[in-house]
């Protein structure tokens, strides 16, 4: 692959949606006369158009790459790395984010909708998305990676008002949030195999990581986060209830960005982990399993977004068993499984095309005639005649029927398959008979749940005075993003090499980088048409047969959903969990948060001290070195005896003032220890500091009531000398062990070193302070003076209220 760069800043055009999303409050509320929509609609578009100028590298087999740097001192950059892959879903993600932004200008109203927050958190996706495919730097993909999940939060809770759409985000979040932290956990350990955040990298290291002990851990880590994003099983009971999300964020969402989110990154990481054994059966039994449970449960869903989005999780699962079928490439040179990978690419662009197309159609018709529910709609055809020509070209794409585009990517799926029986290796000679069986089953109840969709909602009886609103066709500004995407559909069926040579097979290139010299060496050419002899013919002629008789009967098999009791469903696993992590953790905490400061720092002071200890003894770090301590003079033993004497007096004292002063006597002492042990710096900074101390706290504590005993039990006390005595044990030891092994290098000499030459000053200790801890000690102070605020303040209230005096409440 020949790399060069093309730009340096067009790493910059990722944060063009986020930095434009500044402006959209302001045009929310000073033009009111202009939908606000019309002004976001430039962004994604001007994008999309941008990024198409970079198909003739791409086809070419080249990559461009741009870099910012963010931490530089642990390699941390934003890199956008432009090859087949990335562009692929950069397109999507820019070109459906056009379409959807043009259908929400005449679907999102602007009278009634919070257009400011809802294009605000749509914009800021779209920069996530962006980051996500265009990132070569893990830990920034992460930090993309996570943001898609709180901008969809706020997308998918955007009516927040209502119970499910709280719902349906929460749910949402918690699942995709617990995958992304799993799937930090594969970077960093692929980040300490390789020694590097790049991808590329990695990549490159991909024969090395194979043997190294934590692969196979991050193996499964990274395919948690991707089958969380990507809704596989057992994680897609999030996907259903992310439905109650306005119809422009669904279709966004859910054809072509973030859900497949997880179909890139598992696309991206193949050369990695490709070729082992588990990742094959893995991401090809899961996205097998994923695709049968989906196409069988959609068949039962009333709302027709919940049929979509059964049938989204559905398409995944294809997609993913396409990916893991393709990472064989790299263990059989049967061009079938190469052919795989292909499949997976070509469909993942029809299902973009025809599932968003679909989902602006639901849309549609619930803005039209006040539901989404299926068993009150029907004969819809005769007034929604553009509607129904979109959904039917929607529908029989999904369902794989020419002349769409589905056609060809179903049929290469069903061969695939089928190809699976042939691979001798990792038992797939055993089991592999069961690939094609459960694809074919799949791919009936896929028919089966598309002609549900298009036919019971247009088809049939005309039940026009069960609906909220009397049906009509949409306005024309509603339909020409949906017919755009069925012309699509259409298109792609007519000229499938033209597509695969200009988008798939640079990203198949990118996803099998040692396989291929170039995209042009890939050699698959896509017919609709392979002769009589054809096994996807007859695979398909088969599925179009019993899944015609399924739907004729949909009414004799579907009370089998009823066996399956609702307690043992996914989806009310996931609720317990949730109810019983809230009890326990409320339980918990009741143990814990008495209200009162003191038992806080108790709790803090005894973890501290007993974990610190014991990880002194557990490493064995523990060291004294008689040797090096400094011979016991008079003065210094004076001035212990002081220092014992002031801390007994701060304990016992009975009042307020004389425990300040006890314990600026302590401060002082310890200001004597650093004049005998020749620190004068040291010693005129801590006289300084106990000064201004003592007076600070005398200042303050004049406001306070004396001192209570608060109710404190003789075991509480013994508690508390324990605790203390732990304290002052754990700071000796660490002390004598710090000051007995020197196992690096005093930092005191690069102060000495550096103090004039660096920071321009003779004073270490302030120089330290003002210049080498100069944020530090800048947000400190800012730390203190907000705390000095908001304790003047909660005095004040409490003078204002009268409220009985306790230092603790």
């Amino acid at each position: 692959m020949v790399g060069r760069r093309i730009l340096l800043e067009f790493v910059l055009l990722i944060f063009l949606p986020v930095i434009f999303a500044i402006l959209v409050p302001f045009a929310y509320k000073k033009i009111k006369g202009i939908h606000t929509g019309w002004f976001v609609f430039l962004v994604p578009l001007v994008l999309f158009g941008y990024y198409l100028s970079f198909l003739p590298l791409v086809m070419d087999g080249g990559h461009a790459s741009s870099e910012l740097n963010w931490i530089p001192s642990l390699g941390i950059a934003f890199t956008s790395y432009i090859d087949g892959l990335s562009l692929l879903f950069t397109l999507l993600i820019t070109g459906i984010g056009s379409l959807v932004v043009l259908y929400s200008v005449f679907y999102m109203d602007r009278e009634k909708e919070d257009l400011g927050s809802f294009y605000v958190y749509l914009l800021i996706f779209m920069t996530a998305m962006l980051g996500v495919v265009q990132s070569d730097n893990t830990m920034t993909l992460y930090l993309f990676w996570e943001l898609t999940s709180i901008s969809s939060f706020l997308l998918i809770g955007f009516w927040y008002t209502k119970d499910k759409s709280r719902f349906g985000a929460l749910k949402s979040m918690m699942i995709t949030v617990f995958g992304g932290l799993m799937m930090l956990g594969a970077f960093i350990l692929l980040s300490i195999m390789g020694e590097t955040f790049s991808v590329r990298e990695l990549i490159a290291q991909a024969p090395e990581l194979v043997s190294q002990p934590y692969f196979t851990l991050a193996l499964i880590l990274l395919l948690l986060g991707a089958f969380t994003k990507s809704a596989q099983f057992p994680f897609y009971i999030w996907l259903p209830d992310a439905m109650e999300a306005p119809t422009p964020v669904s279709a966004y969402l859910h054809s072509a960005t973030m859900v497949k989110a997880g179909i890139y990154l598992v696309a991206r990481f193949t050369p990695i982990f490709g070729t082992s054994s588990t990742w094959i059966w893995l991401v090809t039994g899961i996205g097998l399993l994923t695709l049968f449970w989906g196409s069988f449960f959609a068949v039962k869903q009333t709302d027709l977004k919940a049929i979509l989005a059964f049938s989204t999780v559905s398409q995944l699962g294809l997609i993913m068993s396409l990916l893991g079928a393709g990472a064989i490439s790299y263990h059989a040179t049967a061009a079938m499984f190469g052919f795989a990978t292909y499949a997976a690419i070509f469909h993942l662009i029809n299902h973009a095309a025809f599932k968003g197309g679909l989902f602006m159609i639901a849309g549609i018709i619930d803005h039209e005639t006040g539901t989404r529910d299926i068993r009150k709609l029907g004969g819809l055809m005769s007034v929604m005649p553009i509607s129904f020509t979109v959904a039917a070209i929607g529908s029989l794409s999904m369902a794989g029927l020419p002349p769409f585009s589905g056609f060809l990517s179903k049929e290469m799926f069903l061969e695939s398959m089928v190809a699976l029986r042939h691979f001798e290796l990792f038992n797939f000679d055993t089991w592999g008979i069961m690939f094609p069986i459960v694809a074919w089953i799949a791919s009936v109840f896929t028919f089966t749940y598309s002609l549900y969709f298009v036919l019971k909602t247009f088809m049939g009886q005309k039940k026009f005075d069960k609906l909220p609103k009397q049906p009509h066709e949409a306005p024309i500004g509603m339909l020409i993003s949906p017919m755009i995407l069925a012309t699509i559909v259409i298109l792609v069926f007519f000229i499938p090499n033209v597509v695969g040579k200009w988008i798939i097979k640079p990203a198949v290139m990118a996803i099998q980088p040692t396989l291929y010299a170039n995209p042009s060496a890939i050699d698959i050419h896509v017919k609709a048409w392979h002769g009589f002899g054809a096994v996807g013919l007859w695979l398909t002629i088969g599925v179009i047969a019993f899944g015609t008789l399924l739907y004729l009967t949909i009414p004799k098999w579907q009370p089998l959903y009823r066996i399956q009791p609702d307690k043992l469903s996914l989806n009310e696993g996931y609720d317990a969990l949730m109810r019983g992590s809230e009890k326990g953790l409320n339980r918990v905490s009741r143990l814990y948060m008495t209200g009162k400061i003191r038992t806080y720092l108790l709790y803090m002071f005894a973890f501290m001290s007993v974990s610190i200890i014991a990880l002194l003894f557990i490493k064995d770090a523990f060291v004294v070195d008689m040797n090096s301590f400094a011979a016991i003079t008079l003065y210094g033993s004076l001035n212990a005896i002081v220092l014992i004497l002031s801390v007994g007096f701060v304990v016992f004292a009975k009042s307020r003032l004389a425990a300040i002063i006890a314990l600026g006597g302590v401060g002082y002492s310890v200001a004597l220890f650093f004049v005998i042990f020749k620190a004068p710096d040291l010693a005129l900074t801590q006289l300084v500091i106990e000064t201004v101390s003592v007076a600070l706290f005398l200042l303050a504590f004049k406001h306070l009531p004396a001192l209570s005993t608060h109710g404190e039990t003789k075991r509480i006390k013994v508690v508390n000398l324990i605790v203390s005595l732990s304290v002052g044990v754990m700071v000796t030891l660490v002390a004598l062990s710090s000051h007995s092994q020197k196992m690096i290098p005093s930092i005191s000499k690069y102060y000495k070193d550096t103090v004039e030459s660096e920071a321009a000053g003779g004073n270490i200790v302030n120089v330290i302070l003002v210049d080498y801890r100069g944020f530090d000690t800048l947000f400190e102070i800012a730390v203190l003076a907000i705390a000095g605020i908001a304790v003047l303040g909660m005095i004040r209230l409490r003078v204002s209220r009268k409220e009985p005096n306790d230092e603790n409440k």
